[in-house]
């Protein structure tokens, strides 16, 4: 991780300066959610005005890093496990994502890996599950209406509501799957 900002241990010593109730040695300075906290010893404090850098140790730390980056995809398994999955979140009144790939497609593994990160800009409104053409019967195919993949599918109160296909750049089609997403909120 690379930070951008001034030397946590100039502004933990102008603090010190301001504020005498930190002058236990240890400081926490929190800026724009990115904070710093920087810890030198009384003995170092006084030569700390020759060697500004010798006796401080200042580290970076990000403040609600509690979110996921990434949400891994549920894989649908069969007609039965697809109208499951259409029930709960009808009962829930929340839409789901389905991406409807193959193994051997190279812009649906490429695609996969965004998707599971838009998901987790989602998470927990939005559920993303995919469906691996070849490992399901054609039945749920034809159900799904599939003619290109990468097709992604938002249905909402168990019926298919928008679609993506997305035989374009992946940067494209995340956008295109966002506003999507958008509209149906």
């Amino acid at each position: 991780m690379s930070v951008l900002a001034a030397n946590s241990h100039l502004l933990c010593r102008e603090f010190h300066q301001k504020d005498p109730q930190l002058s236990n040695g240890n400081c926490s300075i929190s800026i724009n959610g990115l904070g710093f906290s920087s810890a030198f010893s009384k003995d170092n404090r006084n030569r700390e005005k020759k060697r500004p850098k010798r006796g401080v140790k200042a580290e970076a730390f990000w403040q609600e890093v509690s979110r996921p980056t990434s949400v891994e995809m549920e894989a649908v398994t069969g007609p039965d496990h697809f109208d499951q999955i259409l029930l709960e979140a009808q009962e829930l009144c929340q839409p789901v994502i389905i991406d409807w790939m193959a193994a051997w497609c190279r812009k649906c593994i490429y695609l996969k890996p965004k998707l599971e990160k838009l998901a987790a800009e989602y998470h927990p409104k939005i559920k993303f599950y995919f469906v691996d053409v070849n490992k399901v019967s054609q039945a749920l195919v034809k159900r799904g209406n599939i003619s290109k993949m990468p097709t992604i599918q938002l249905w909402k109160d168990g019926e298919m509501r928008a679609e993506v296909i997305g035989g374009h750049k992946a940067w494209l089609v995340i956008d295109e799957v966002r506003e999507m997403i958008q509209k149906s909120l």
